[in-house]
C-alpha cells in the first residue's frame, strides 16, 4: 500500500497548504483518500504559524468518497498525538509521540491505553519506521525518494506501508495507515516553508 501526498503550487512559494493524500494499492489503484478539513482564513493562518502543533482533523474517505475514519490532532506544544475513531464515533486508538533525542519515537495505543505497537526510527535510518511488538517487526512505513526538487522545496511525500504480519487486526492496520500521515506531519511537513519553528521539533 502507498500513501502519496498531493502537491499544491502554493508550496513552491513557502505557503503551507491543507494536507491531502491518495492511498493506493500495490497496483497503483486509488482505494482511499485522506484530507485535512480545516478551511478559511483562520485555518490558513494556523497552518502557516503553528504547523503541526495546531488542532486539526484528518478525514479518511473510501474510493466512493464515503467518509469512514477521522484522526483528531489536539493542540499541543509537546508530545503530539492523533486520536483515531470511526465515523460512527467508535474509538480505534491513539498515536502518540514520545521524547527522544536520537530517534523518532512514538507508540500506538488501543482505546484503553494499552500499547499495541512501538516505533523507534534511529538516526541512521531516518526514512524507515518499523512497528514493533515484543521486539518483532509487524509492519513498516518507509518514505520513498521523490526527486531532489520535490524533496527540497515542497511537502509532497510518498510512503510505502508494509503489513508484515498476517495477525494484525483491522484496527491495527488502520492505525498503521494513520501513522503514515502522522509521520509525514511530524517529521517531513516543514520543507516547503524552508524551516521555521518545525525544525525545533525534529
Amino acid at each position: 500500500m502507498y500513501v502519496k501526498q498531493s502537491f499544491e503550487l502554493a508550496e513552491f512559494f513557502g505557503f503551507e497548504s491543507r494536507n491531502k493524500y491518495r492511498i493506493l494499492n500495490s497496483l497503483g489503484q486509488d482505494i482511499a483518500f485522506a484530507a485535512e478539513q480545516q478551511k478559511g482564513f483562520l485555518g490558513f493562518f494556523l497552518r502557516q504559524f503553528f504547523g503541526h502543533w495546531r488542532s486539526f482533523d484528518i478525514h479518511f474517505f473510501n474510493s466512493q468518497r464515503q467518509e469512514f475514519m477521522i484522526a483528531h490532532h489536539p493542540f499541543r506544544w509537546f508530545f503530539q498525538r492523533l486520536e483515531v475513531r470511526e465515523i460512527n464515533g467508535r474509538s480505534i486508538g491513539v498515536i502518540e509521540r514520545y521524547f527522544s533525542i536520537f530517534t523518532k519515537r512514538f507508540k500506538i495505543h488501543d482505546p484503553e491505553g494499552r500499547t499495541l505497537l512501538e516505533v523507534s526510527s534511529p538516526f541512521w535510518r531516518i526514512w524507515t519506521f518499523p512497528f514493533l511488538r515484543n521486539r518483532h517487526e509487524l509492519a513498516r512505513v518507509s518514505k520513498k525518494w521523490t526527486g531532489i526538487g520535490v524533496e527540497l522545496f515542497t511537502d509532497k511525500d510518498n510512503f510505502l506501508i508494509e503489513y508484515l504480519h498476517p495477525g494484525l487486526t483491522v484496527d491495527e492496520r488502520a492505525l498503521v495507515l494513520t501513522a503514515s500521515v502522522f509521520i509525514d506531519l511530524m517529521f517531513f511537513e516543514n520543507k516547503g516553508r524552508g524551516g521555521g519553528l518545525d525544525l525545533l521539533s525534529n
